[in-house]
């Protein structure tokens, strides 16, 4: 099977199925040091697309943002943002899933089918798939992981206004020696996961 053909395979499974509203989710921000934890669902009216859709991971920031402007003319677009005092108290795994959660009511439809990324998934009352690697698999989980990246980069370049010694807006909060260097020198900013033992 092309690569193509398996990142469309179950959305075209689902739509046989008489599924219409098929959402994939996808969540960005669950390792950094700082800064929020951002999902994204989508629902794809269109599955044809110029620019590349691939995992968010995979593809260049140029790249990223080109295929974010697409995604939005073509679906519907749900965000859920759970920020770093959430995730200090309720865990990052935890926050992780509300994000999706707030991600799914934020779309204003209500899907017939969820499709996840990883082998967890939020407590929704919508059947759903849970797909490890799901951003090589599904055309709507890429579509939402490039959509939870940008956004959270956008978030990230702003806090770096707020807080410039930190350097937000080159690591995004990631655990980059400059960033470490940033804590030791300055201590941790108003963002920072305090729970996290990298920053205890």
């Amino acid at each position: 099977m092309s690569a193509k053909r398996l990142m469309l395979y179950h959305e075209r499974k689902l739509t046989r199925q008489g599924k219409r509203q098929i959402a994939g989710i996808d969540e960005a921000g669950r390792g950094p040091l700082a800064g929020p934890v951002v999902a994204a669902a989508v629902i794809l009216r269109d599955l044809r697309f110029k620019n590349r859709i691939a995992d968010s991971k995979a593809l260049t920031r140029l790249a990223r943002e080109r295929a974010y402007e697409e995604i939005l003319r073509k679906a519907d677009v749900g965000i859920g943002i759970v920020g770093e005092k959430d995730i200090d108290r309720i865990n990052i795994l935890r926050a992780s899933l509300h994000a999706m959660e707030l991600a799914v009511y934020d779309l204003g439809i209500r899907p017939d089918h969820l499709l996840i990324d990883g082998n967890i998934h939020p407590e929704l009352p919508h059947p759903k798939t849970a797909l490890i690697d799901g951003e090589s698999r599904s055309i709507s989980i890429a579509c939402a992981s490039i959509i939870a990246k940008v956004t959270r980069d956008f978030i990230m370049t702003y806090y770096d206004a707020l807080y410039p010694q930190y350097g937000f807006a080159r690591h995004k909060g990631y655990g980059t020696r400059l960033h470490f260097l940033a804590i030791r020198r300055f201590g941790p900013s108003p963002i920072h996961r305090r729970s996290f033992t990298l920053i205890k």
